[in-house]
């Protein structure tokens, strides 16, 4: 149209976010409103905000490394985000790791890869890998760290189990040096290293050592609402 000089809105960036389940969700919900719009693409809800400049796609991916995998994928390839952050619950594996505490990834075991009766490879490592454990992106951490000192820095045991036993717990310490145990992490950092997206994991612990699901499903919405206040915050600074 002559005449008429159309400004657009910069996007600084395309950033890609996984959310699990419906207590985070709900959390995500009362911390941001309602998005600016709802998207349904290929099996997953995505709702999608502006934060700083930023346009952010949320897509909730349901429980599980599988269905986690897949919604990153998602995000990348349709969307083309150029970042990925999660946000979640967890449970602690150590006392340490108390109920509502915050953290942020470093590293992830997938605990339930096993390849060991085929060629002696231990358990939890890929063949691509140099050694057991999945990397989160270094930067990221560093830039979560500066705006939240209080962030504890962890190993996240990962797999599709939900970990109720203490004794189970206490094992995977003891045997990976992880902290924290959830279901998504090792789908994401996975196939966001693949494709070469920085990623970003910040966890809430719903469930203490020595709980399980009973305290779990009394805590899990308060954790997810320190949770999501943590990562945007971390987000605003993007």
């Amino acid at each position: 149209m002559h005449g008429i000089i159309t400004k657009e809105r910069k996007i600084k960036m395309k950033i890609g976010m996984i959310v699990a389940v419906m207590d985070e969700i709900n959390a995500m919900l009362s911390e941001m409103g309602e998005p600016i719009e709802t998207i349904t693409a290929d099996g997953f809800d995505i709702r999608r905000y502006s934060v700083s400049g930023n346009d952010l796609y949320v897509a909730k991916s349901g429980a599980g490394e599988i269905y986690a995998s897949a919604a990153t994928q998602l995000l990348i390839s349709k969307y083309g985000v150029r970042l990925i952050v999660n946000f979640g619950i967890c449970g602690g594996l150590t006392p340490k790791m108390s109920l509502c505490r915050t953290c942020v990834v470093e590293k992830v075991i997938h605990y339930d890869y096993d390849v060991s009766a085929i060629d002696g490879t231990e358990m939890g490592r890929y063949s691509d890998l140099p050694d057991v454990y999945i990397a989160a992106d270094q930067k990221l951490i560093e830039l979560a760290v500066s705006v939240m000192p209080e962030l504890e820095r962890v190993i996240c045991a990962s797999a599709d189990k939900f970990v109720a036993d203490p004794d189970k717990k206490t094992e995977l310490h003891n045997r990976f040096g992880a902290s924290i145990c959830e279901m998504e992490s090792a789908g994401i950092l996975l196939t966001a290293n693949r494709c070469g997206v920085p990623a970003l994991l910040i966890k809430a612990v719903s469930d203490s050592v020595s709980g399980g699901a009973e305290e779990f499903a009394k805590m899990a919405c308060e954790s997810a609402r320190v949770c999501v206040r943590t990562m945007m915050a971390v987000i605003e600074r993007i």
